[in-house]
């Protein structure tokens, strides 16, 4: 990760305890300055970093024409640019391949590096959906993010089991029967 300043996020901890009335030095918090860095620079560590890298090159179906794939429950986690507070859930993923397939262990990596930076989940939704779509030159691309903030269960509305739902279409599955027959195969509900 470039630009990840160590030094500035334990400074800039240790002042957040100070002014909230902690001794940042008292027992319990002397290394939470650090522990925070550690925290963030895993949190953060897709800033700066092309996801499309992380599908590497498509291979080629020779001839063959594949239907649509489908990868689901795909667990991330980001972090809420408004209030910095953690959000959590699941992707769906389908695409239509064109000429060639990706790894199926190539979607979550790219999901993994898109997540880890401050993000909103609509724009988030959106990225999974145009990397795939560039990076596999697929026909089409439908991407669902379902994710509970902790902006809204542990603070303000405190609306504990509430979830986010986010959905992203591109291609083939603009048209509303095929976006339809995928969110029911996905299977959960979603309208």
């Amino acid at each position: 990760m470039t630009g990840f300043d160590r030094a500035r996020i334990e400074a800039a901890v240790a002042e957040i305890l100070a002014a909230i009335g902690e001794d940042p030095s008292r027992p319990g918090l002397g290394e939470t300055p650090s522990r925070v860095a550690d925290a963030y620079e895993e949190f953060f560590a897709g800033v700066g970093v092309d996801a499309r890298s992380e599908l590497g090159d498509p291979v080629p179906l020779e001839g063959a024409t594949a239907e649509t794939v489908v990868l689901r429950d795909i667990r991330f986690r980001s972090v809420c640019e408004h209030h910095l507070l953690p959000f959590l859930g699941v992707a769906h993923v389908a695409y239509l391949p064109g000429e060639a397939v990706i790894g199926l262990g190539r979607i979550p990596r790219a999901i993994e590096i898109l997540s880890a930076r401050p993000q909103l989940q609509e724009r988030l939704t959106e990225q999974i959906a145009d990397t795939i779509e560039s990076g596999a030159g697929a026909r089409g691309v439908l991407v669902v993010l379902d994710a509970a903030h902790e902006c809204v269960t542990t603070r303000g509305a405190r609306q504990t089991a509430a979830t986010t739902v986010t959905i992203a279409a591109r291609g083939a599955f603009t048209e509303p029967a095929a976006r339809a027959e995928l969110i029911a195969l996905i299977g959960r509900g979603i309208a």
